[in-house]
């Protein structure tokens, strides 16, 4: 406990010395996010997080929301395992006390604009804080109310929220601070043994239905429910004006949770009281107020889990420590952590919409990421979307998006498969492979195959997510240039993936090559598919990779490695001139939600090498499907199809289908939260997040990162109303460039890169 307090007053005098400053500042328009009172009946839930510790958040900025802590599992009989949602910790209720109509708490009274009047709430992120301000008029009785929350960048453990109050009249108020203690989800379905027809008829039992509800609730909701924390003890004293806990979730780790309440100097309760109920754990006050006094109300929280932190005791003693230091301190040195990540940044000249989504893109990946720990990143990041599993968006979605930003945070995500390869091992082992075979859905915690029953079969077949894992790693050694971690971490991944891949593969002697049989193709209504183009090719990378990492660290790579990529087998119509995306005996007739996997062989980690001409072919066979479906597009395939339109020096068609990615439906009022999907309301998609920041990073700059370095393989362009872009502090190699994109006199695209001074 001694060295997590010295380790917070040291980040406290870190932040301490630029209060003033910040104070001064003025936030970028491109880092405020607002909403209005017309955003009520739209209100999609933001989220504030440090990667470690989550909340979402809600319009009066008071109410108590749902909470995770990373990779805190729930692993109930029969279930798949689901993040658990710990007690949460942002309400503090207010009421202006009894009125003729009765007595009314604020958190209870519906939103309307009548009620809570000059209504406004900013996310601001570049600060990572959420501001909201409003009047709210209680039976005659007005308060104005302002609440800021954060969670902190500075110090992971701890986050706080102050509500400010003041009030037209003279007399007493009423304050609850609460965690709350959800009661455990009903129904619970046992995904791990229901088929698909089994899970079908059980939710329609339950009068509930597979689709979404606007403005903010999945259609896959009956089934993506939060896991369960049970409070194991807790307590609170009045008199100290503090609350604490210690819980398990179901059949999983432990965690604990403390708040420490701060009144305003001068301010003694009237009266205060600690309640405890199955469903809520608070300290309830009430308070004199004077009319047009201002009244500041602080309450910091500390969360811990098993293996990262302490108890419940150790939680208590850090926010009673965050209380002593004071709110203005624990803020200001969060903010300038922000501050620091926000050095490295993409900036847009001339184009303001796409400027506000890229640094939410950002936002979100930076507050569900972690630095220098081995954490993979799920789909939906710290919520419930795809029960909080790593699926391969980890490694080829989000992971190159932060390797050349943030490559602290990219190299957690790598090391996640370094910690559970023996999962993987044992998972080939079982099914009479060699090597290592990684899930589909992996456990965040520890690596194990957590695809639901009823969708097993993407466990077994789709697996490209090998190849991809191996690339992922490969790609870090490249830009890292960290011999050391290769030999230790990347090269026995690489090397297990190598060996599933030789033991995986069928040789047809007549055609004299290698094939791969029964795959769920990347467009995954395809779901047994021999010789899907995208996982052959894929896998013939992984093959070449293991054979060159072998040889810089030292080993002897398998021959059969060479031999099995030189002659795999990619389907290609020898008649039209293009690949095709699976076997030809397989008819392309689905109106699928990807239409095509073909733009995913010009995926900056793939990049497969071909002609201009090929390429070109490849692109307009692709388009086509992709153009004609029906189906409600997912936001994860726009990128691919702009990043491979760049690779063709095609840059109206990059710019169209980036344009696509902002203005399709799938960024959600007011916090820009993306989904998969205009219609599915699968929010905090941080896959599609990943996949446009490429887009820019990879796509526009035409930039790979290769053993040569970082390689300008594809000419710059920009969208027509971008005067510039710049990719700011890009690392590569212990070295940190700013590259700007800009047009010359003639309108020509050029790209330069500075060399910034290494801190």
């Amino acid at each position: 406990m001694k060295r997590r307090h010295q380790t917070f007053c040291r980040l406290i005098a870190l932040g301490a010395c630029g209060v003033a400053a910040i104070a001064r500042g003025q936030t970028d328009q491109g880092f405020l996010l607002t909403a209005t009172a017309k955003d009520f009946t739209s209100y999609f839930p933001g989220q504030l997080a440090n990667g470690y510790l989550s909340t979402l958040t809600a319009p009066r900025g008071t109410e108590g929301n749902l909470a995770y802590l990373v990779a805190f599992m729930d692993y109930a009989k029969d279930d798949i395992a689901r993040p658990a949602a710990i007690p949460g910790w942002t309400e503090i209720d207010y009421s202006t006390g009894q009125s003729a109509a009765g007595h009314f708490w604020m958190n209870q009274v519906d939103l309307s604009p009548a009620v809570f009047q000059d209504y406004r709430q900013t996310l601001n992120l570049h600060d990572a804080t959420l501001t909201t301000r409003y009047r709210y008029l209680d039976h005659g009785k007005t308060t104005a109310v302002e609440v800021t929350t954060f969670v902190s960048q500075a110090s992971p453990h701890l986050a706080a929220t102050r509500l400010s109050i003041t009030p037209d009249f003279d007399g007493e108020v009423e304050l609850s601070f609460a965690l709350n203690t959800w009661a455990p989800h009903q129904p619970r379905f046992a995904l791990g043994k229901l088929s698909g027809e089994q899970m079908q008829e059980q939710v329609a039992s339950r009068n509930l239905k597979l689709q979404a509800i606007p403005p903010a609730t999945p259609d896959r909701a009956p089934l993506w429910y939060h896991g369960d924390t049970h409070v194991l003890d807790s307590d609170g004293d009045a008199h100290d004006l503090t609350l604490q806990l210690d819980g398990r979730a179901e059949q999983g780790l432990t965690m604990a949770e403390a708040a420490a309440i701060q009144l305003p100097d001068g301010v003694k309760p009237r009266e205060s009281r600690f309640y405890r109920s199955d469903y809520r754990l608070a300290l309830n006050l009430r308070v004199p107020v004077r009319k047009g006094v201002t009244y500041a109300f602080t309450k910091y929280v500390a969360a811990s889990r098993e293996g990262w932190g302490g108890d419940a005791a150790a939680d208590l003693a850090l926010a009673k420590a965050a209380r002593g230091e004071g709110f203005a301190t624990l803020l200001a040195a969060h903010q300038a952590a922000w501050h620091e990540l926000w050095q490295t940044d993409i900036r847009i000249d001339g184009d303001p919409q796409a400027q506000r989504i890229v640094h939410s893109d950002l936002y979100y990946l930076l507050s569900n990421s972690t630095r220098d720990t081995a954490w993979p990143i799920g789909a939906c990041g710290m919520t419930t979307g795809y029960a909080g599993h790593a699926f391969w968006d980890s490694d080829s979605w989000v992971f190159p998006a932060l390797l050349l930003l943030h490559p602290q945070r990219a190299k957690s995500l790598v090391m996640f498969r370094s910690r559970t390869l023996p999962a993987a091992e044992q998972r080939a082992r079982e099914r009479g492979l060699r090597g290592a075979m990684y899930p589909w859905e992996a456990d965040p915690q520890n690596g194990s195959e957590q695809t639901p029953h009823f969708a097993y079969v993407l466990g077994e077949r789709e697996i490209h997510v090998n190849a991809d894992i191996a690339i992922a790693q490969w790609q870090y050694y490249l830009a890292s240039g960290d011999r050391a971690w290769l030999e230790q971490h990347g090269w026995p991944v690489i090397r297990a993936v190598a060996q599933f891949w030789a033991s995986r593969v069928t040789y047809n002697a007549p055609q004299q090559r290698y094939e791969i049989l029964h795959v769920t193709s990347v467009d995954e209504d395809y779901n047994d598919v021999p010789n899907d183009t995208f996982t052959n090719v894929s896998a013939a990378k992984a093959l070449r990779i293991a054979s060159a990492a072998a040889k810089i660290v030292g080993a002897t790579p398998d021959p059969r490695w060479a031999d099995i990529a030189a002659r795999m087998y990619v389907p290609f119509s020898e008649k039209d001139g293009h690949h095709l995306d699976f076997d030809p005996s397989v008819p392309h007739d689905i109106d699928s939600w990807g239409g095509s996997a073909l733009p995913m062989l010009a995926y900056p980690s793939l990049d497969l090498p071909m002609d201009a001409t090929l390429r070109r072919r490849d692109f307009d066979y692709a388009l086509a499907p992709i153009t004609q479906s029906h189906r409600d597009p997912n936001s994860m395939g726009l990128a691919p199809t702009s990043i491979a339109a760049a690779t063709l020096g095609d840059g109206a068609g990059a710019s169209a289908w980036f344009q696509r990615n902002i203005t399709a439906n799938v960024l959600k009022p007011p916090f820009n939260v993306r989904t998969e999907t205009a219609g599915n309301n699968t929010g905090y998609f941080l896959t599609a997040a990943g996949g446009l920041l490429q887009n820019i990073v990879y796509g526009f700059s035409g930039l790979r990162i290769e053993q040569d370095g970082l390689v300008e393989a594809y000419a710059p362009m920009l969208p027509p109303q971008w005067k510039s872009l710049t990719l700011r502090r890009i690392a590569f190699r212990g070295k940190l460039y700013d590259i700007a994109i800009t047009r010359d006199a003639n309108g020509k695209v050029r790209l330069n890169r500075t060399l910034r001074a290494t801190p």
